[in-house]
């Protein structure tokens, strides 16, 4: 049987014009792409990967996100 999990990312947009993608769950998982489309497909191939490698028990227990405001 599969199972799924569901990971939350991070997107932003680099200096050079290319969408990043870091999971949160997964310390160092993180990718690149010129769309958004292409990052979510590579995303998902690097949480596959990551999976293969490190065993689900180390994986961080994520609490949630939280926007916070600051005076700069």
């Amino acid at each position: 049987m599969v199972k799924e999990k569901e990971f939350n990312i991070v997107i932003q947009k680099g200096e050079d014009g290319y969408f990043i993608s870091e999971v949160i769950e997964l310390p160092g998982c993180h990718t690149q792409a010129k769309t958004l489309d292409e990052l979510i497909k590579r995303t998902k191939e690097a949480i596959e990967l990551y999976l293969e490698v490190v065993h689900e028990s180390v994986l961080m227990n994520f609490v949630g996100i939280q926007k916070v405001r600051v005076s700069v």
